[in-house]
């Protein structure tokens, strides 16, 4: 007879995830390991996103709008009720914390893997959490949380609490809503703003008024609940280092923290899921002022992005810790069973353009290279080479996880795995993640929430000239695609050896070389290419050196210049080159394409397609003509320069899609070329 202990209660058969990415992918990974089947959801826009077929099965939501997907909570209970899924774990965001989708699945016999509706109600209102907390002896900052919005009365507040001073949206988080006031003449316009903001990001425009820090640090408690009363801590993860008040690189344990600091800490967190009886994976999170004293700052009731840090310095998976807890079990370890090893660093990698104020950068991942996951680097991720990056959902890209057996060696691996990174087709933030790694006050620990602002200059430096190695290394890359362009032209032709596919001059009336034409900025720059047996002679800026090239078979290409040998990863997308070498990321656009390279991406349907965005400067053929192999069709302008569209081979001109002067967009067709009757 089967024992009704908690400890022996029946975990889930089957979990559907109501989430997407990188955060569905994990959750769907722990409960393969733990023998529990999947239900993914999708929009349209992620029918063949990596977390469908992360799952053992995928039911479509609706179009590609949030709203009408991902936060259609009827929808999602309905699939549920279909799949025959016992239980639903939300992930973070969308409606992870949201107290109606919890209360909809309990309504429904559906268990939600988080906390009670009331739980996540209590933290919702920013004022309402801070009263709790303060009921429950948690440290608060000096401020004001009451109902009173008047300009008045809380100007007088503002005054009484000493400038400076932050307001802050009552319901809401991200950032939005938040404006610090330096002096009271500013106060008006200010309040006036914060409150603009957040009653359109959350539909209240309410505002709480706190002290504000000055170079505080963002330092936060990871605690879990059970439904047998036992409440742990599992020590804390440090966020300082954030832009637009989003977190960007977070490591545990926090450098620096003093033990006895830890302790109290931990017991305030603990206090303060008590007080709201909380249940599941939580985050209770502070603000540090120098001296060390911190206080409450809100509490997330849900799994956070940076969770993974916790787990390599604690060896355990929280996720299986949410189901346990969720299927009724009590917590697998006690506070004094649990202890850290060594620490750890998440990085998080995002589609958006640092020089643009981290602005989202949508677009297709031409090509995604990570470093290899092992014991030490762990790669979280939702995405895979050729997934758009959507305008409609976060553009998250990847989690990076390091982990070493003091900080000193983690942030040694962090560097590295870095510098391992290399992404196309779409602006990233993995230069500026390893600026900030390699940052000397980075490296001490001296972080506060205002890194970013204070070190700006030294991490968003303007873009530096290309270097020879730069150059050269980008040359080669393109030699070697002529290279391969020529064999495969000699290969399908009915004359292999023929000297009209070699491309070492032949063609070139004779003489041995090839010239290619880059732009560095408004730099133009020119490499003359000399063949030699299996490498080349580059005429570059700097002199001239003998060199070859050799592609790895995890894409890298091992680049030779005289005695020196090294490493670049290089990608192709469009006009523009993007190298990354000793850790840095340089672009360069090609000036002057050979006819082969232009058309190594066209498809063999016939048409050929615009390799980037652009006009049409000319079109130099009409219906019905015959051309032959590199013939001259039509040329394109983009990105202020010029280049052919030239025929890859004999045929006649079926039709012509645009004309002079019409705007193109990348991949469009432009004309069709039927292969000539034999």
């Amino acid at each position: 007879m089967a024992s009704n202990h908690p400890e022996n209660m029946p975990m889930f058969e089957k979990v559907l995830i109501a989430n997407r990415g990188e955060i569905a992918c994990r959750i769907a990974r722990t409960c393969r390991q733990l023998g529990i089947r999947t239900v993914a959801v999708y929009s349209e826009a992620d029918a063949n996103a990596m977390h469908v077929t992360a799952c053992d099965e995928a039911w479509l939501l609706g179009p590609a709008p949030a709203r009408e997907s991902y936060l259609n909570i009827e929808r999602i209970l309905e699939i549920a009720r279909r799949s025959g899924a016992q239980a639903i774990h939300p992930g973070y965001g969308f409606l992870a914390e949201n107290a109606d989708f919890a209360r909809a699945c309990e309504q429904a016999g559906v268990v939600f893997i988080g906390p009670p509706a009331a739980a996540i109600e209590a933290m919702g209102s920013k004022s309402a959490a801070k009263a709790i907390m303060a009921e429950a002896g948690v440290p608060l900052v000096p401020g004001y949380h009451g109902e009173e919005q008047s300009v008045e009365f809380l100007a007088a507040v503002a005054e009484e609490i000493g400038y400076p001073v932050l307001l802050k949206a009552s319901a809401g988080g991200g950032g939005k809503g938040m404006r610090r006031v330096d002096r009271p003449a500013d106060f008006a316009d200010a309040l006036v703003s914060a409150k603009r903001e957040a009653a359109a990001a959350f539909g209240d425009d309410r505002v709480l008024i706190e002290k504000y820090l000055l170079r505080p640090r963002h330092v936060e408690m990871q605690v879990f609940a059970d439904r047998h009363g036992n409440v742990v801590h599992l020590f804390e993860r440090d966020c300082s280092v954030q832009r637009r008040h989003q977190k960007v690189i977070e490591e545990a344990p926090a450098p620096g923290l003093a033990a006895a600091t830890r302790q109290r800490m931990g017991a305030a967190a603990i206090a303060a899921a008590r007080a709201i009886g909380y249940v599941g994976a939580g985050t209770v999170e502070f603000i540090m002022d120098a001296e060390g004293g911190f206080y409450f700052m809100e509490m997330n009731t849900r799994l956070q992005v940076e969770h993974p840090v916790t787990e390599m310095i604690t060896g355990l998976d929280l996720v299986a810790w949410q189901l346990e807890v969720a299927a009724g079990r009590p917590l697998p370890l006690a506070q004094e069973e649990l202890a850290m090893r060594g620490h750890a660093f998440e990085a998080r990698i995002y589609a958006e353009d640092p020089q643009r104020d981290f602005l989202p950068a949508i677009g297709t991942i031409r090509s995604l290279h990570m470093p290899e996951p092992g014991p030490h680097v762990r790669i979280d991720t939702g995405v895979r080479s050729g997934d758009e990056i959507s305008m409609h959902y976060d553009p998250m890209i990847a989690k990076l996880i390091v982990w070493g057996e003091d900080r000193d060696q983690a942030l040694l691996r962090l560097r590295q795995a870095l510098a391992a990174c290399s992404i196309a087709g779409t602006t990233t933030n993995v230069e500026f993640l390893a600026r900030v790694a390699s940052h000397p006050a980075f490296a001490a620990g001296a972080v506060d929430t205002h890194f970013i602002d204070t070190y700006r200059d030294e991490l968003l430096p303007p873009p530096q000239p290309a270097t020879d190695a730069v150059l050269a290394t980008a040359a080669l890359h393109q030699l070697l695609a002529i290279q391969q362009q020529a064999a495969a032209r000699a290969r399908a032709s009915n004359d292999p050896w023929s000297p009209w596919h070699d491309c070492t001059g032949f063609r070139l009336n004779g003489s041995s070389w090839h010239s290619l034409e880059f732009r560095d900025g408004e730099r133009e720059l020119i490499v003359i290419a000399h063949f030699r047996p299996g490498s080349f002679l580059l005429e570059l800026p700097g002199g001239t050196v003998a060199a070859s090239a050799h592609p790895q078979p995890d894409g890298r290409l091992r680049v030779v210049l005289e005695e020196r040998q090294f490493d670049a990863w290089v990608q192709r997308d469009g006009q523009q080159l993007t190298i990354q070498l000793d850790g840095h990321r340089h672009q360069l656009l090609l000036a002057d394409l050979d006819a082969a390279t232009l058309l190594e991406d066209e498809p063999a349907d016939g048409g050929l397609h615009a390799p980037m965005p652009g006009v049409v400067r000319a079109v130099l053929v009409e219906p019905g003509q015959k051309v032959e192999e590199g013939d001259a069709l039509l040329v394109l302008e983009a990105m202020k320069m010029e280049y052919t569209i030239r025929a890859p081979s004999a045929g006649v001109i079926e039709r012509i899609d645009f004309a002079v002067g019409d705007q193109v967009s990348e991949g469009a067709e432009l004309l069709a070329l039927a292969p000539l009757e034999s």
